[in-house]
């Protein structure tokens, strides 16, 4: 396709076009400090508002603030709009926003040929080219071409739309342009302005220049697209025809958890403790925490990651629903006081929301590099249930199940989400809270034959005695134990069984874990398996391959220990298995050690989620 720059201007609005689509992934870049996670968002609450299915990539910079206009501070944000259900934010764009040179370089390779590419032409400036790394003006060397080029004076306009307001100059006014760029992808796709008005209102009802400042800028965009004559097309998605009745709202995979730590507590009629050290990305869980004290949520920034955890611990034996959040990092950190929380049989949730690494690594990026680490990071024998979400709305039902995995066998559990999930969004339906089943939870008060290490008969796990309860004092510590007294132990036998029982009662919650259930055939060529947020990339591949024909099926593990029951048998269905992960292999190598079964393996470690090409490429190689 050749270029098109600017299109001409004798494109009457009576002869532009609408084109219905199915769906458009749209991405939003610039400058760290452009407010481009602000415009996405903004663009996908409306877009949810009219019925569209959303799911969302947010990209951040991993530097706190790159130099201005350097490819280290760009940041982006993906949307995909659809009137199907849809799993990932899209492969890719089918339209990219760049406010400046260096947004343009860092997403280009990204954006499908014959996508419309809309440049901020102000900030094409020398110097700012410099800084992206061009030599040549990328308008002119033909590296455009084979886009639908739209270049936009963005910062002037938006300035001129702002004159008369008073106290702003340009560096005040220039903070709205994203909003400008907004309200001219509002037109363009059909949307309504009125949630982002509503918004500006709520945000700035207290400050009315900026409040008159960014509304302005929208609907200055908007009305660029309406009178410019330059776009030869608009276009509209429709909503989704057919959503299960309820009431929805777009949740990322962190609010999601947040909610679904604090409905557990309440489920089982305890506060919530979060004891947790400021870390990408899982902060965001504090926040959201934070602001919900009135559902009794007590949250506790600590000074490092061990005293959150030693703090949690603390918690937890005084009878809360005790959580700590952090990210690979802190994991190693909070290893030995896990192993306590292990020996002293506690129900402690440990939220581990994975990002690049090792050391401090891609902060921003996502990953799924942990999992042997939560499996087998810390010394001793020492198994801790792990589960995993697959999608940012299926966090809040895996943050009860860790709850109630930590209750019912007292001990440590660990929630394994990643960066991908935890800042991605797409619609949730709220359940009835009359529908989620309670966690009972019974504390100790009857001290005849009381012993700190008596157990359940069918899970296990000992009993929850409070301090302070008369007639239950007992010893607590991280030394070798005898079963039942809770006595410090030296003894062979002691230590060999002690070890042995808290690796079954952790496998006795297999018994209450469903089955693995299968997307396609339960027997065939093909099986792909995977984990944690690769789950829209993987069913899509997987779908798109059952439409050419092939016998392929998709299970997604969302119990990663235990496995389900039926895990084993499921493997032995295939003619081939494919793991698919991003890291080098690790669920892979679980799978072959547990049930002896050579895999093939797609692995990529790039900071990047799974492109819904990548997979399906891989197995389209298997099943020739």
């Amino acid at each position: 396709m050749s270029e098109i720059s600017v299109l001409p201007a004798s494109t009457p609005q009576d002869q532009v076009v609408i084109e219905e689509l199915e769906s458009v992934a749209i991405r939003f870049a610039g400058d760290s400090g452009d407010g481009m996670q602000l415009t996405g968002t903004q663009f996908t609450n409306t877009s949810a508002v009219l019925g569209n299915d959303v799911s969302t990539f947010p990209d951040f910079p991993a530097e706190i603030r790159a130099p201005a206009g350097t490819l280290a501070g760009v940041s982006g944000f993906q949307v995909n709009i659809s009137s199907q259900d849809i799993f990932t934010p899209g492969d890719a764009p089918q339209v990219l926003v760049a406010m400046n040179p260096a947004a343009l370089k860092a997403n280009l390779k990204d954006v499908e040929a014959g996508g419309i590419v809309i440049l901020n032409s102000d900030e094409f400036t020398a110097g700012n080219l410099k800084k992206a790394g061009y030599t040549v003006d990328p308008r002119e060397d033909g590296s455009l071409n084979g886009y639908r080029l739209y270049q936009v004076p963005l910062t002037t306009m938006n300035r001129n739309a702002l004159d008369g307001i008073g106290g702003l100059g340009n560096k005040e006014k220039d903070r709205c342009k994203n909003f400008f760029a907004l309200g001219l992808t509002f037109w363009l796709y059909d949307r309504s302005l009125d949630n982002t008005l509503q918004w500006i209102n709520e945000k700035f009802g207290n400050k009315p220049e900026v409040a008159e400042a960014n509304t302005r800028s929208l609907k200055a965009g908007y009305n660029y697209g309406e009178t410019a004559e330059v776009f030869y097309n608009r276009y509209r998605v429709p909503r989704v025809s057919q959503v299960e009745p309820g009431v929805y709202r777009k949740v990322t995979g962190n609010e999601a958890a947040a909610l679904g730590f604090v409905t557990a507590a309440h489920k089982a009629d305890k506060s919530l403790f979060y004891g947790t050290y400021p870390i990408t990305p899982a902060s965001d869980i504090l926040h959201y925490l934070a602001a919900l004290k009135h559902f009794d949520v007590r949250t506790f920034q600590a000074e490092d990651e061990i005293a959150a955890i030693g703090a949690t611990i603390g918690a937890a034996f005084g009878g809360a629903f005790a959580l700590t959040g952090t990210s690979g990092p802190g994991i190693c950190l909070k290893s030995e006081a896990m192993n306590l929380a292990l020996v002293l049989e506690l129900p402690v949730v440990i939220a581990d929301i994975q990002r690049g690494g090792p050391s401090t690594g891609l902060p921003t990026k996502t990953e799924q590099s942990d999992l042997l680490q939560v499996m087998f990071g810390r010394n001793g024998e020492s198994p801790i249930p792990v589960v995993a979400p697959c999608t940012p709305a299926d966090c809040f039902t895996m943050a009860i199940e860790a709850f109630r995995f930590a209750v019912r066998a007292m001990t440590p559990v660990v929630y394994l989400s990643d960066g991908y999930l935890a800042n991605s969004s797409e619609p949730w339906r709220i359940p009835d809270p009359d529908d989620l089943p309670t966690i009972d939870v019974q504390y100790r008060t009857d001290p005849e034959h009381f012993m700190p290490y008596g157990r359940d008969e069918v899970t296990l796990g000992r009993p929850w005695a409070l301090p302070g309860t008369p007639g239950l004092e007992h010893r607590i510590g991280g030394l070798a134990k005898q079963d039942l007294t809770g006595n410090v132990s030296y003894t062979a036998q002691d230590h060999e069984h002690m070890v042995k029982l808290r690796a079954e009662k952790v496998q006795r919650l297999q018994n209450t874990i469903p089955d693995q259930p299968v997307f396609g055939p339960e027997e065939g060529d093909l099986l792909v398996i995977g984990w944690g947020g690769t789950y829209g990339a993987l069913r899509s591949a997987v779908a798109a391959a059952q439409a050419k024909g092939h016998s392929v099926a998709h299970a997604h593990v969302r119990y990663l220990n235990p496995f389900p029951r039926n895990l084993g048998t499921l493997l032995q269905s295939y003619r081939k298995v494919l793991v698919a992960e991003l890291n080098m292999g690790q669920l892979a190598l679980l799978i072959n050690g547990r049930f002896g079964i050579k895999v093939e393996q797609l692995n990529k470690v790039q900071g990047q989620p799974f492109k819904i090409a990548e997979v399906l490429a891989r197995i389209e190689e298997l099943v020739r």
